[in-house]
């Protein structure tokens, strides 16, 4: 059994630390938050002994658990490693570039595991769907949400939209050739609402929308690929694989069919994968375990966390050279 102990008990750091509760694989020592009130009162409610100083923690367990805002994550993402600890570090990895490859060089210079917590990837709607998609061609990414002053502290392309990025880049395993981006600043200092268009250079292409001032919670990934559309959808849980196939033998009266041009027939099956119901932070953290005592790569690895975090900031600067270009035509 693991010890672990978690920095951070916010709004997600109560449920990472519920969550660690309930796994039997962990042993939680405890949890440290730089706010004494909080930290107490956490400590009351989910009866769990709260440090006073992180080193503290740190030298006790064997894995750190950073569940901090993200200005933090790099100083005790890097105090973990030189103390010898293997790292669980919530999205996005960390707050800029710079920091993101300094932590690739001290991981490996420590030779200790960092996972980082894309947790989408272990949504068990994109599970069932995972062995249908094969190299999409076009990719329609929308995740939008009801506003929350909780996160509006950076850009929606860091709070939201990374999730979706991260997704991206598992399934279209390609370089990226163009980025297009619009974004609008409304409440928050930051953009609010953000399109970005990426073309990859083997051709496929994504789109993707991300707000924090919508009516409604949308998270939904529509792909197309050769012969396939195929829906995911994380926030219900849902995904439909729709193919698209040669008609052989005896048309079926009842079968879904398309006649074309050139006097062929296509036929439309829609499955509907299996998802089995899983609590995917619960599943992220044991698969952290797995790959420890295993000695195996970790599912989400340091170098999928930083990949995310590049593009993120190729967004962010595209859209900075398109409001200095608006800001220029005003004046």
């Amino acid at each position: 059994m693991l010890k672990i102990g978690v920095l951070g008990a916010g709004h997600l750091g109560k449920i990472h630390i519920n969550c660690i509760k309930q796994l039997s694989v962990y042993e939680l020592v405890g949890f440290y938050d730089q706010d004494a009130k909080t930290a107490e009162k956490v400590s009351e409610d989910l009866q769990v002994k709260c440090f006073s100083s992180i080193d503290e923690l740190i030298d006790l367990v064997d894995v750190v658990d950073i569940v901090t805002p993200t200005i933090a994550h790099y100083e005790c993402a890097s105090l973990a490693l030189r103390k010898g600890k293997h790292v669980f570090i919530e999205k996005p990895i960390v707050a800029t570039v710079e920091e993101a490859n300094d932590l690739i060089k001290l991981a490996e210079a420590t030779d200790r595991k960092v996972q980082v917590g894309h947790v989408e990837r272990f949504n068990p709607a994109y599970i069932a769907a995972r062995p249908y998609i094969d190299t999409p061609l076009f990719i329609e990414a929308h995740r939008l949400a009801l506003f929350n002053p909780r996160g509006t502290d950076v850009p929606v392309v860091l709070d939201l939209m990374v999730h979706d990025i991260d997704i991206i880049l598992d399934v279209i395993k390609s370089p990226i050739k163009n980025i297009s981006v619009s974004g609008v600043s409304i409440v928050s200092p930051t953009p609010d609402i953000t399109n970005a268009r990426i073309e990859f250079e083997n051709g496929s292409v994504a789109n993707l929308t991300a707000s924090r001032l919508s009516l409604k919670n949308m998270r939904r990934h529509r792909m197309f690929q050769k012969d396939a559309y195929i829906t995911v959808d994380f926030l219900e849980k849902k995904t439909d694989i729709v193919r698209i196939s040669e008609h052989e033998g005896t048309p079926d009266p009842f079968a879904m069919t398309i006649d074309l041009a050139d006097g062929s027939t296509k036929k439309i099956t829609v499955e509907q994968p299996e998802v089995t119901p899983i609590n995917s932070i619960m599943t992220e953290l044991e698969s952290f375990h797995n790959a420890i005592v295993n000695n195996t790569e970790p599912p989400v690895t340091i170098h999928d966390g930083v990949q995310a975090l590049k593009v993120c900031y190729m967004i962010l600067d595209e859209m900075n050279r398109n409001q200095q270009i608006i800001q220029n035509n005003i004046k």
